[in-house]
């Protein structure tokens, strides 16, 4: 992934699984395709979980905890994508 979206969501009564939801579905709403990717701080992803809310999951120390980055993973599949849509801008 290039771009993306940065979303934070610091809300500590909503569990991960909700807070990339929220997220994905946000995304979806305004750029009008579906992410494939959100990348989150190390210490948030809790052991054995690789993806949620039709997202993979992936880790970097460089987002910031509460943060995630959504967008479409590099060579992700034209039928995953819109022809329609706009790109997400630079996080």
């Amino acid at each position: 992934m290039d771009i993306g979206m940065l979303w934070k969501d610091d809300d500590g009564r909503r569990s991960l699984q909700e807070k990339v939801a929220r997220a994905v579905d946000y995304y979806h709403q305004k750029y009008g395709e579906q992410p494939t990717v959100c990348v989150i701080h190390p210490h948030m992803l809790p052991d054995g979980v690789e993806a949620t809310a039709g997202v993979r999951l992936l880790t970097a120390k460089t987002v910031q905890i509460n943060h995630f980055w959504l967008g479409v993973e590099n060579g992700a599949p034209v039928a995953q994508r819109s022809r329609t849509s706009r790109r997400a801008v630079p996080a």
